[in-house]
């Protein structure tokens, strides 16, 4: 088999990955730290738009995990780096809280809802009607449509609440325009991640909990991607895709010494 370069910089999701219902997987700090002493780049990532990477920071380190503010990348980080790559100083409507709302100031948007050149659609838990009916009519009126992520649900202590791509397509439905997807499993997700860590995809792994989100855009934007199998995806659904994680392990546990290996077998 060929050889791959030895890792340099390590992507990984969150939830299911490092965090599970809050709690940290066994593991998780053991394999932060050991980044931390070997000098690697990291960056935890999360399709979640709601909370700031300073928000996140301390619901991290309240469950036990040190990661720095600045190791943490939102799928509203990487909505406000495409806006501002798009249309800089652009305005923007915006369904969301205070994770997406900050990063669009950050970028310089203005958010307001006379004639806006887009519409932002992200994670919140206190969708109105009168928003969405408002977003709805500004589409119609030529705003382009955008949406953080595309997951239909997300998880709560009493259940699944309706997500992101549930409330885009209800949108999508009454004005039948789509909106561009920044986060997984676009792949643009993963070369700005890249891009902020400072990172190239063949000295890069990705670790996920998601075939269809994590494995997939890290995939296709050519990085080493590991499963673990403590989130959505088990062991038995693998196969079901077509395609495959360069690896496949229990949990974040089995990656400590792979984060000293020197070079990764392509496959193993």
């Amino acid at each position: 088999m060929s050889e791959r370069k030895k890792i340099e910089c390590w992507l990984t999701d969150m939830d299911g990955v490092l965090v599970h219902e809050g709690q940290p997987v066994p593991g998780a700090r053991e394999f932060l730290e050991r980044l931390t002493k070997a000098g690697r780049r990291f960056l935890v990532l999360t399709n979640n738009s709601i909370y700031t990477p300073r928000d996140l920071h301390v619901r991290l380190r309240a469950a036990g995990l040190d990661v720095p503010v600045e190791s943490i990348y939102t799928s509203a980080l990487a909505t406000a780096q495409f806006l501002h790559d798009q249309r800089p100083h652009g305005s923007a409507f915006v369904l969301g809280e205070s994770g997406l709302t900050t990063a669009l100031h950050q970028v310089g948007y203005v958010l307001t809802d006379i004639d806006p050149d887009y519409v932002v659609l992200g994670e919140t838990r206190t969708y109105s009607f009168t928003s969405i009916t408002r977003a709805i009519r500004l589409i119609d009126n030529g705003a382009r449509f955008i949406a953080t992520n595309p997951d239909p649900v997300g998880p709560s202590a009493e259940g699944s609440l309706p997500a992101t791509g549930a409330v885009a397509a209800l949108i999508t439905k009454a004005t039948n325009v789509t909106p561009y997807f920044v986060g997984k499993p676009n792949p643009l997700m993963m070369r700005s991640a890249l891009n902020t860590v400072g990172g190239h995809s063949e000295t890069t792994a990705m670790i996920g909990d998601r075939m269809d989100t994590d494995v997939v855009s890290g995939m296709e934007a050519g990085l080493y991607t590991i499963l673990v199998l403590t989130g959505v995806t088990k062991a038995g659904d693998v196969d079901r895709f077509p395609f495959r994680p360069s690896r496949v392990t229990d949990s974040i546990a089995d990656l400590v010494d792979m984060v000293d290996e020197e070079s990764l077998p392509e496959g193993s």
